[in-house]
């Protein structure tokens, strides 16, 4: 999955599609809405291809673990983000067995699942045609 220019912005919900910088302001568009709006530079602004979730041996992308996911998943959408806790973590500990439970806290495993299922609903997993045999 390609993570390339989607933003998670502080105190504003969903996930948005970086448009243009014009240097104090950034443009984006909410990917599930399709609303554009500006957004000063100063604002608290996440990309999501930098984002990586920790593991006992290295910290793995964001984008291979949405990828694991969307496959585990067969396409479909995965727990809501509002599931418990408990759930949301025995969910993940199937895609990484080797989390690292202690530094991936409670509110990272609730955007988690939230932003794959925006991300899903978005239309942003690409779906790779199956091979016809010839």
């Amino acid at each position: 999955m390609e993570l390339k220019n989607i933003l998670a912005i502080s105190g504003k919900p969903g996930l948005y599609k970086l448009l243009s910088n014009s240097g104090s302001r950034l443009i984006v568009e909410s990917i599930s809405e399709g609303k554009k709006m500006p957004v000063s530079a100063s604002s608290k602004i996440s990309a999501l291809e930098d984002i990586a979730i920790f593991t006992f041996e290295e910290d793995v992308p964001l984008s291979e673990v949405f990828d694991n996911m969307f496959e585990k998943n067969e396409g479909k959408p995965g727990l809501s983000h509002k599931d418990k806790p408990a759930e949301l973590r025995a969910e993940l500990s199937t895609i990484l067995s080797d989390l690292d439970h202690e530094r991936v806290y409670d509110s990272d495993l609730k955007k988690l699942f939230q932003w794959y299922n925006l991300l899903l609903a978005s239309g942003q997993f690409e779906v790779e045609p199956e091979a016809v045999p010839e």
